[in-house]
């Protein structure tokens, strides 16, 4: 059994699910937003979800 069924010379995810990605990142981040603050696990959790969003932002750019 292969580990990654995909090989590196497969085009990449389809534009759609790439949409639906960065609309679950967008919801995972109002979800955790609160106006009291964020302890330190909490920013860098944050600070990774932005970061995914933007990268798949730049992907979906491409896609279209």
């Amino acid at each position: 059994m292969r580990l990654n069924p995909i090989s590196g010379n497969d085009p990449g995810l389809p534009a759609a699910r790439l949409g639906e990605i960065h609309d679950c990142l967008t919801l995972a981040l109002d979800a955790t937003e609160r106006p009291g603050g964020y302890t330190q696990p909490e920013r860098e959790a944050r600070s990774y979800m932005r970061s995914a969003l933007r990268q798949v932002g730049k992907l979906i750019e491409v896609a279209a």
